[in-house]
Order: C-alpha cells, then sequence, then structure tokens
C-alpha cells in the first residue's frame, strides 16, 4: 500500500501521484518559495473512503513532524488547479483541525470526491472518469491577513496588471465570498498601486506590493500568469504561499509595457476651465496655448530649430482627462527649461499655476536646463528687451484687439453670414491674435519672476512681515478690471434699495420689467456690454453669456442691495517698508522697486486675462453662428451641438475637408461620453499614468489622504491678504444657482471669474484650492477682503451658517462657537 508523501518527496512526484495542489506548492518550495510544511495522503490510502488503523498511526505520526497547533485540511485532485479545469472550490476544505481530528478530516476531504457538486462539475467540462483526490495536510498559518492575488485581471484580461484581493484574518471567508475584502490593483512593469482602499486596510501599501511581487515570481517560475492564495502570519516578515494555479479565463494578448510616466495637473487651470470641458472648447485651447507659447518662445531668442524640436511638447500642454482639463506638467517644464536661469523659474512658475507638489524625480531627470553660454546671453537679452518695451507691446497688442474684435452689439450679425465666412472669420483673428499674443505671455512671464522674486526677497529680509506687506501691497490697486463687476454691482444693489418694487422684479427674474426700470435698466445694460462674458466657466465656449442668462447677475444685485457695505481702512505700505527696514535705506529702496514692478505685472496679467474672456467671447459667438448654420441645413439638431465637434473637425466641415458626413452621429457619441463623464467620481488634482490618459485602469493610485477631524477648531491655508473678518460662512458648490448674500463668508472648492458676482457680497473667501496668483486671491486682495486658499477639505469641514474668522494675513481659518 502506497504510504504518505512528505514535501521533499512530493516535488520529486508528480500531479498523477499527489495531485495538482500539491506538486505545484511542492515544487514552488523547492524553488524556495515560503510554502507551510505539509504531508500528502495519496487515493490509495483511503480503502473504501476510511484510513486503517495503521495508517491513521503514521498520519498522526506525520502531523507531529509538521509542528503545528492546528492543521488545514484539504483536496489535491490529480485535474485540480490545472490550465484547463481547475476545480476550484468543488472539494472540500477543512480549517482549524486540531491534531486528533485529522485522520476523520481527512476522510471527509476525500469523500467529497463523490459530491453531486463536483460530479456535476466534471460532466459540465467533459471529464467523465471518476478521479478521487488526494489529500494535503498543512500546518496552518496563524494569519493577520490572507487572501488571493492574480498575475493578470482576471475580469478585464489584462495581462499587464496585478490584482491582489485580501481580508483580515483567514482567507477562506474571502474565497468563498463571504466577505469581500479589500482591493488592490498593481502594474506589472513598475509594481505601482493602481488601486488601493480607502480608509483601515488590512494590508499596508508595501506589504500589498510584496504580495504582488510574489504573484509575479510565482508565474515567472510557472511559465504563466497565476492565481495564488497567501497567508501572512502575524510577526513574520514575508507572506506564505498556499496555493498557486494558471488563471484559467480568457486573457487578452501580452503588449508592451509602457515605461514613460506622465503627470497631469489642474491645479491652476480649473479656475479657468471649471467642470466638464467640451470638445470644441479644449481643442480650442489646445491650439490657442501651442501658438501662444511658440510665439513667445521666439520672442525671446529661441532658435527655431530648437523650438521645432518641441512641437510635440507645445502641442500637448494640456489634457482632458473624464472631460475635465489638465495641464500635462511634464511638457510645461520641458518648455520651462529652455528658459535662462530654470532652477528659480521652475519655483516661480509652481507659484503661479498653484501646484502642490514637484514634479517626480523619475520624470525630472530627463528634463536638463539648456546649455550654452551664448544661447543663454541671447534669450536675457530677447527677455529683458520684451521686458523694457512691455509698455509700447501692450500698446500694440490692445490696438490689435481693437480692430480685430468688433464691438459686442454687431455679434448678433454673425449668423446672417454662411458657413465658410465664419470660417474666414475665425481664421482672421486666430492670425491676427493667437499668432502675436505677445503682451500678455511676456507679462505673464515677468510676472512670475517679479512676484516670486519679490516675495522671496521680503520673505528673506522680514521674514512673516515681510510676508504680510508683500500681501497688503498687492491689495487694492485700484485699476484691475476684474474688481470693476464688484464696484458696478454694489453701486447698482444702492439703486434697488431706493427704488420701489425693484428688488420685488428681480427675485422674481422678470427680465423685461428689470430692464425697463429708468435707472437700473441701462446699468444692467451697460454692465452686460462691458462684462457680459465674465461668467462661470467664461472661458468655455459652450457655457452661456450673461446676456444670454442674466439670473446670475439679478441674484447677485439683489443680495447687494441688502447690505451697506463698509470701507476698510487700510495701512499704508510705504510706512511698513519704512518700520521693517529702519535703518537699511538701500534695502528699504529694492524691497520697494521690487513690490512696485511685482504689483503692476499683477495688475496687467489679470487685465490682459479679461481681454482674453472677450476673445473667447467672440469665438464663442463665431462657433454658435456656425452651429446655427449647420442646424439649418440638417447636419445639426441645435446650434450648441456644434461645442461637441473639435477645431479641426468643425473648420474641415466649413472648409471642405471633412472626413465623415454623419455629424449627427458623432454629437450623439460625444454627448454619451459626456454624460458617463459626469456619472464619474471628480478626478484627482494631480493624475500619474503609464501609458494613455484614456486608460484609467493605468492611472497610479495616490495615497489617500485621511480627512481632517471635522472637530478640528483651526486650520491654516496660503495667505493671500486682506487683513481679519468674522462672519458666517456660506458653502457654494453650484455658483450658477446659489448666491452669497451680502456680508457672508465664500467657501468653495476653487472659483474663477464668473463668481465676480459673489465676491461683490462677500466679506473673505476661503477656497479648497488655489495659489497667491489665482484669480480668488487678486481679486479678493483688489477687493481688499481677506482670502486664505489651499485650505483642506474646506467645503466639507466648514458647513453653510458657521460662524467663522479668516485671517487673510496669515492663512489661518478657525471655527467660532
Amino acid at each position: 500500500m502506497t504510504g504518505l508523501i512528505g514535501l521533499e518527496a512530493a516535488a520529486r512526484s508528480s500531479s498523477q501521484v499527489v495531485g495538482g495542489k500539491a506538486f505545484v506548492l511542492a515544487e514552488m518550495a523547492a524553488k524556495g518559495f515560503k510554502v507551510p510544511r505539509f504531508v500528502v495522503i495519496p487515493p490509495e490510502c483511503f480503502q473504501d473512503g476510511r484510513l486503517e488503523r495503521d495508517m491513521r498511526e503514521r498520519l498522526n505520526e506525520a502531523v507531529r513532524t509538521l509542528a503545528g497547533s492546528a492543521f488545514a485540511v484539504r483536496s489535491s485532485g490529480r485535474a485540480e488547479d490545472g490550465a484547463q479545469d481547475s476545480h476550484a472550490g468543488q472539494f472540500l476544505t477543512l480549517l482549524n483541525m486540531s491534531a486528533v481530528d485529522v485522520p476523520d478530516a481527512a476522510e471527509r476531504v476525500f469523500a467529497s470526491g463523490l459530491a453531486d457538486s463536483v460530479t456535476a462539475y466534471r460532466e459540465a467540462r467533459g471529464l467523465t472518469e471518476t478521479d478521487m483526490p488526494s489529500v494535503i495536510v498543512q500546518a496552518m498559518v496563524d494569519a493577520r491577513a490572507a487572501g488571493v492575488a492574480f498575475a493578470a485581471d482576471p475580469v478585464s484580461g489584462r495581462r499587464d496588471q496585478i490584482v491582489v484581493a485580501a481580508t483580515a484574518g483567514l482567507g477562506e471567508t474571502l474565497v468563498s465570498g463571504e466577505v469581500s475584502g479589500e482591493t488592490w490593483r498593481f502594474s506589472q512593469s513598475h509594481f505601482e498601486a493602481l488601486e488601493m482602499p480607502s480608509g483601515d486596510s488590512a494590508l499596508s501599501a508595501d506589504e500589498a506590493q510584496r504580495i504582488a511581487r510574489l504573484c509575479a515570481d510565482v508565474s515567472a517560475a510557472r511559465g504563466a500568469p497565476q492565481d495564488i492564495e497567501w497567508a501572512w502570519a502575524t510577526g513574520e516578515a514575508a507572506p506564505h504561499l498556499l496555493q498557486a494555479r494558471p488563471i484559467t479565463t480568457d486573457l487578452l494578448p501580452e503588449g508592451a509595457g509602457e515605461p514613460r510616466l506622465l503627470v497631469f495637473d489642474n491645479s491652476n487651470i480649473v479656475e479657468s476651465y471649471p467642470g466638464l470641458v467640451s470638445p470644441l472648447t479644449y481643442s480650442f485651447a489646445v491650439e490657442a496655448y501651442a501658438r501662444v507659447y511658440r510665439t513667445f518662445l521666439a520672442l525671446i531668442g529661441i532658435r527655431d530649430e530648437v523650438i521645432r524640436s518641441h512641437d510635440t511638447e507645445l502641442a500637448n500642454m494640456l489634457a482632458r482627462i473624464d472631460g475635465r482639463l489638465y495641464y500635462n506638467l511634464g511638457n510645461w517644464y520641458r518648455l520651462l527649461s529652455l528658459l535662462p536661469f530654470f532652477s528659480s523659474n521652475r519655483q516661480h512658475m509652481e507659484t503661479m499655476m498653484g501646484v502642490s507638489e514637484p514634479l517626480p524625480d523619475e520624470v525630472m531627470a530627463g528634463i536638463e536646463p539648456s546649455k550654452g553660454l551664448f544661447s543663454a546671453a541671447r534669450m536675457v537679452a530677447g527677455l529683458a528687451f520684451a521686458a523694457f518695451r512691455l509698455t509700447s507691446i501692450k500698446a500694440g497688442f490692445m490696438a490689435r484687439i481693437g480692430k480685430t474684435v468688433p464691438p459686442r452689439e454687431q455679434w448678433s450679425k454673425l449668423e446672417k453670414r454662411p458657413l465658410s465666412e465664419l470660417a474666414a472669420e475665425f481664421r482672421r483673428v486666430e492670425r491676427a491674435l493667437l499668432d502675436d499674443w505677445d503682451a500678455p505671455i511676456v507679462n505673464d512671464f515677468m510676472c512670475m519672476m517679479a512676484f516670486g522674486g519679490s516675495r522671496a526677497l521680503l520673505e528673506k529680509w522680514a521674514g512673516d512681515d515681510g510676508l504680510a506687506l508683500h500681501n497688503d501691497v498687492m491689495i487694492g490697486q485700484g485699476d484691475i478690471v476684474s474688481a470693476e463687476p464688484a464696484r458696478l454691482i454694489r453701486e447698482m444693489g444702492e439703486v434697488v434699495r431706493t427704488t420701489p418694487g425693484a428688488a420685488d422684479l428681480l427675485a422674481a427674474g422678470d427680465r423685461d420689467a428689470i430692464f425697463a426700470l429708468p435707472v437700473l435698466g441701462p446699468l444692467l445694460t451697460d454692465y452686460l456690454n462691458r462684462f457680459g462674458d465674465r461668467r462661470i466657466g467664461e472661458l468655455k465656449l459652450e457655457e452661456p453669456t450673461l446676456d444670454e442668462e442674466p439670473g446670475a447677475l439679478f441674484r447677485a444685485v439683489l443680495a447687494s442691495a441688502s447690505h451697506t457695505a463698509n470701507p476698510r481702512e487700510r495701512t499704508a505700505p510705504e510706512a511698513e517698508l519704512k518700520r521693517l527696514f529702519s535703518g537699511r535705506p538701500f534695502r528699504r529702496r529694492l524691497a520697494g522697486l521690487a513690490l512696485s514692478y511685482a504689483k503692476a505685472r499683477v495688475r496687467d496679467r489679470e487685465n490682459l486675462r479679461f481681454e482674453r474672456t472677450r476673445i473667447f467671447g467672440y469665438a464663442r459667438r463665431v462657433f454658435r453662428a456656425m452651429g446655427a448654420s449647420l442646424t439649418a441645413t440638417g447636419h445639426l439638431d441645435e446650434a450648441d451641438d456644434v461645442f461637441f465637434l473639435s477645431l479641426d473637425e468643425l473648420l474641415a466641415i466649413a472648409e471642405g475637408a471633412a472626413a465623415d458626413g454623419n455629424i449627427k452621429a458623432l454629437v450623439e457619441l460625444r454627448r454619451a461620453e459626456r454624460a458617463a463623464a459626469a456619472r464619474l467620481p471628480e478626478p484627482p488634482e494631480r493624475i500619474l499614468v503609464r501609458g494613455s490618459v484614456i486608460d484609467r485602469a493605468s492611472r497610479l493610485a495616490t495615497v489617500q489622504e485621511t480627512a481632517g477631524d471635522v472637530g478640528e477648531t483651526e486650520r491654516r491655508g496660503t495667505a493671500c491678504g486682506g487683513g481679519v473678518v468674522i462672519g458666517i460662512a456660506r458653502v457654494i458648490r453650484d455658483p450658477a444657482e446659489e448666491q452669497v448674500q451680502a456680508g457672508e463668508i465664500l467657501v468653495a472648492r476653487h472659483t474663477d471669474p464668473g463668481w465676480i458676482s459673489h465676491f461683490a457680497n462677500a466679506a473673505a473667501v476661503i477656497g479648497e484650492r488655489g495659489s497667491v496668483l489665482s484669480h480668488s486671491a487678486i481679486v479678493s486682495r483688489e477687493l481688499g477682503i481677506p482670502c486664505v486658499v489651499a485650505v483642506k477639505d474646506a467645503c466639507s469641514w466648514i458647513q453653510t451658517g458657521d460662524r467663522i474668522e479668516v485671517d487673510g494675513s496669515n492663512g489661518w481659518v478657525k471655527k467660532l462657537p
């Protein structure tokens, strides 16, 4: 009679003797994997399904050599764990058996080979012969965590990913489906986490990665993707391998792994393009960024051949991910590396863009600053000359806008022009402005250096007091156009207070009656003529303008009418400069000059951005008129469907180069994609991926930040100036439908220039996102109201109605009783 077979002997045997499971485990143990010791009871040891006394005694003696206090008794059929027929879950498994119970448990496991479920499984697989299993008796692992892992995704069939499932304690409840456990997903190439559980978990990230590597190593040893079971014992440094079998589900073809790491960030661009962005807006923005920055590089003296070598980066400065707009940070840094003083410019750019963390070292390793003393000197000279000529450059730019963009009252005539003329009109604007976008881009670069440099200088010379002064100097310049709408809204609020019935008309939204009011009507008309394009998401071409939907303006004026603004007294910056640098006239003079120049560049940056808004507004009207033309010929159902087309597609349709005539089908496809993106959770601020941005499953998982304690009474963000205010919070998530009431503190995830109707009534501003040069910071400083941005989870931590204190000079936000 065949006897019991130990682990080492099982490795010298075959699956036909010890069964598939035992043979694989023995083979893996022989190759150095950590497998709990076991003994195999071949089928021949059972007589009529029972173990005779002699065999029981030999089994008891063998169990004692396993040196365990509890044992697992499992099946190991000849066909079990095979590449074609895994028999997964078909045989009985008994865990935590005591030594005295092992023989009876072995008989029960052996008898499960005759179970009806096993017979049905084998018949369904075309296996007609009865195959009674061997039985494995194995020392139990005192598992603090256990589970399974797949060397390929068994659901999607992808071979480039490893899936780890884990639960606390024994893994049997996970395998049986009693608990769902936690899921980790890793890339095959770099073992980077693509998915991880939130909150408390059975494994640390490092432990989960160790299991993924174990699964990959076992698969390499066996020559095919494996499905393994594992257990991690309390106090041990590595997991045990409990089982390995080939994945039997169909897998996708094996492809080459993508080594390149891409980094996307929307820290600042979310202000200009919040939420979902249409294909037309995205493609127009991509084209505008490429042309504008190409112009800038040429302007500062970078050679044409160098610029052409960076065509890929220029064409891919932006990305559209889950329908949202992101910066492609690696390409931004590569373009910035062409400029002189790359290291310091990099820090200033991060300040302007609100980037919360630097680029990973792996990406930075491939970005080298431009070398060559002559080329650097030429660029410095080019920048210096452009800075010297900035006033005349700006005047020329404004003159070109005046010649290129017609007065707003003429925009309605666009819909009377044919499709080909509208395409030509866009090309005219594109050539006149986007290819000669000199003033905004030069000023932006000088602003980046001046703002960052002056802030660093004051911090170095005067510490926190210097930073507070820097914020104060940027307050209330009086000539930033972005603050003008707030002044006009307050002025109209005064009119409403003194006009009987005006408040009721505004509350009812009776447009005709409101515009018919003798004083308020002309003020509203003038406001819309000047600022009709300054609305929520003003750079999103698909968003209606204020003159089309003035409801947000009506609500802002009504809210302003309920409150009289109290101007805040401000300390003169000159006096503070004199105090900080008493006895150091050179430093005082230099700091004053640096602050003055930075202040002017911030002012011009915001004012020139308003001109960008006008240009985008005119482009919107041109595109919508093209949509109306296509609707008139039956190619679109309505004019706004044009925003589901890309810029290249729209111009090709108008200019005779369309690749496809079924525009409606394309629109419906894009509409469905937008609806699907709207159902997704909002993607994180930063996304890292190896491969294509459309491959959501390949995005690296970000470490889940633990939410701050909602019981916290204070949090600190980025100070943007304005002093200290105490008031009642108003959390705004939908700025088009909700309104800050006069004197309340605005709390938002982020803002854009279209939020000006909310700023007009706010006593202070708190943002979850943003930087010292974000729109919310600049306009708050101009209006003289406290502003703190980058306050973690502000919209969750603060509730509407909370009484809070905002210290815009030091960055503190405090909840008050």
